[in-house]
């Protein structure tokens, strides 16, 4: 079994927002599969189906995004999924809007919902699709930037990461990780 998580924070104030990107490729992932997170199960939303022959979980956590790993450890022991089997896609500020990145491991880069995800899984070994939502062009602190959302201007690029993105993890339940990064990392 294979686990798709997207990172955000729960709740319709921040559906939206740039912090929420990850929320957003799942939804896309979702929308492919004409699947809703229906389930609950500790302190995240999900839902199970075959892709590619592959069982998947698509996981969004319930929690906010500096405690996402609370709900996904326990959960991805209940399935008894490996951490090899994991992806995680959040949002990342080094990179502009609308591009997308793929590593297979790293450090949290001051993400604090991969924070806690490294502290709660016990490594950094797990791979990732960063996608990119720029940094302020102004002296705007960085948590008010994450937490607005996209201007108008940039929703035509942030939607083609999210297809991108959604796209990526696909390949990697086709194929594999490393046909992943060797496809969506030149784009």
């Amino acid at each position: 079994m294979k686990c798709i998580i997207g990172l955000g924070n729960p709740g319709k104030k921040y559906k939206q927002t740039r912090h929420n990107i990850g929320f957003l490729v799942i939804d896309e992932l979702c929308n492919r599969k004409h699947l809703n997170l229906a389930k609950n199960k500790f302190k995240c939303n999900y839902e199970m189906d075959m892709v590619h022959q592959e069982k998947v979980l698509f996981v969004q956590p319930q929690t906010f995004m500096n405690l996402s790993g609370e709900g996904i450890r326990p959960l991805i022991d209940f399935y008894k999924i490996a951490i090899e089997d994991i992806i995680v896609i959040y949002d990342d500020l080094d990179l502009p809007v609308g591009k997308i990145r793929l590593r297979e491991k790293g450090g949290h880069g001051g993400h604090n919902g991969i924070r806690s995800l490294i502290e709660h899984l016990g490594t950094r070994e797990f791979k990732r699709i960063r996608v990119g939502i720029g940094r302020p062009t102004n002296a705007q602190p960085i948590v008010n930037y994450v937490l607005q959302p996209f201007a108008k201007a940039e929703m035509d690029d942030v939607n083609h990461a999210i297809m991108i993105a959604a796209d990526a993890s696909e390949t990697w339940i086709e194929k594999s990780f490393n046909d992943a990064m060797n496809i969506f990392n030149q784009k």
